[in-house]
């Protein structure tokens, strides 16, 4: 593994902390960049290996997150998917988080490690030691921000290989 992605200062947290690290902010973490749902939601432009992993992605995406229905996201692309009204957002194939180091700790839920970002209003979670990023943007309005990981974990794990992307 790269050290870039693996540290002795990394650890997994398990999933009953994960849910109380979803409650309080981050250290360290930016609260720039939090998303508004007023505008479109940007589409990533991945390299081709993980464009091919976000398109596999996107077919087993579920049909509801943390009890969200899916809708469109604007504008439609195999590499973003919204769920509910203030929308759960996710992006696939973004470039690597500035946040993310080697001394960032991650959160597993359901098999998946991500980094939590605490933004202004909610949270945002990217997906660690994946093939391609995948980054779920969760407003505070459905605290504990975390639960809609446990419904998209099965859907990652499937579809976007571990590894370093």
């Amino acid at each position: 593994m790269n050290s870039a992605h693996r540290s002795p200062a990394r650890r997994l947290v398990p999933l009953s902390a994960a849910v109380a690290l979803a409650l309080v902010p981050v250290a360290g973490c930016s609260s720039t960049g939090d998303s508004d749902d007023t505008k479109a939601l940007a589409v990533p432009t991945p390299a081709p290996q993980a464009a091919a992993i976000c398109r596999a992605l996107h077919k087993e995406l579920p049909d509801a997150v943390n009890g969200l229905k899916r809708g469109t996201a604007q504008p439609a692309s195999d590499y973003t998917a919204v769920w509910g009204d203030p929308a759960v957002q996710l992006r696939c194939g973004i470039p690597r988080p500035e946040a993310m180091s080697s001394k960032t700790d991650s959160a597993e839920v359901n098999g998946v490690e991500w980094l939590p970002e605490k933004h202004k209003d909610g949270y945002r979670f990217t997906t660690v030691l994946r093939r391609a990023y995948v980054e779920v943007t969760v407003p505070g309005k459905y605290s504990p921000e975390i639960n809609p990981l446990l419904d998209l974990a099965r859907a990652v794990k499937k579809t976007v290989p571990k590894g370093v992307a």
